[in-house]
């Protein structure tokens, strides 16, 4: 891994471990011919991501799910409910693994392979996350439950099966305000998927 030489670590101190890891780390940054700077910031680290936009060529749809996203719900979005890609988080599988497997857990849709679009960071200045963002094709012959998530995590997650033309509109009508979503609909726009 790369260091930054201009980069000095002094203190990390754990300020929560109840769901994921929150720290305060604070740090000396050397700008040239400048005095060094000290900064504190707060670290979300949940661990790594996938996404994934399950496409169908013949019929022209895809699938996304809609679940209740609390974060959004404090922050304005007057239902807290959100129209998304399927997305999880990594655990101790590889991305492509991870993703074949929310896939099947969250839209009931059992996939063979996937391709790989992109990875990013989304929210580089407080959440160490790399989301992995995938496509897949899906047909009716990989379905193999409901979906709709694990019990034992509490998922309420809706399958939503739409043509991509609907999907797309939604980014412009305000229905679709995910970025992960945003960017992989974008994406089979500007590929010409379906």
């Amino acid at each position: 891994m790369r260091k930054n030489p201009e980069i000095e670590i002094t203190e990390t101190k754990l300020l929560s471990d109840n769901w994921y890891i929150l720290n305060r780390v604070t740090f000396n940054y050397k700008k040239e011919n400048q005095p060094v700077e000290s900064h504190k910031r707060e670290v979300y680290d949940r661990g790594n991501g996938a996404g994934i936009l399950l496409y169908n060529t013949d019929k022209k749809t895809v699938i996304l799910t809609r679940q209740f996203r609390l974060p959004t719900y404090l922050n304005g979005n007057k239902t807290g409910m959100m129209i998304e890609v399927c997305a999880g988080l990594l655990d101790k599988d590889n991305a492509e693994q991870a993703i074949i497997r929310e896939t099947e857990e969250e839209t009931g849709y059992r996939l063979s392979k996937v391709e790989k679009v992109i990875e990013t960071y989304m929210s580089p200045g407080s959440v160490t996350e790399i989301l992995y963002l995938f496509i897949g094709e899906y047909d009716e012959k990989m379905k193999v439950s409901e979906g709709g998530g694990l019990d034992a995590e509490q998922e309420n997650i809706e399958v939503l099966e739409l043509t991509f033309d609907e999907a797309y509109n939604m980014i412009e009508s305000g229905e679709i305000t995910d970025a992960k979503t945003i960017m992989l609909l974008q994406h089979a726009k500007i590929k010409k998927l379906l």
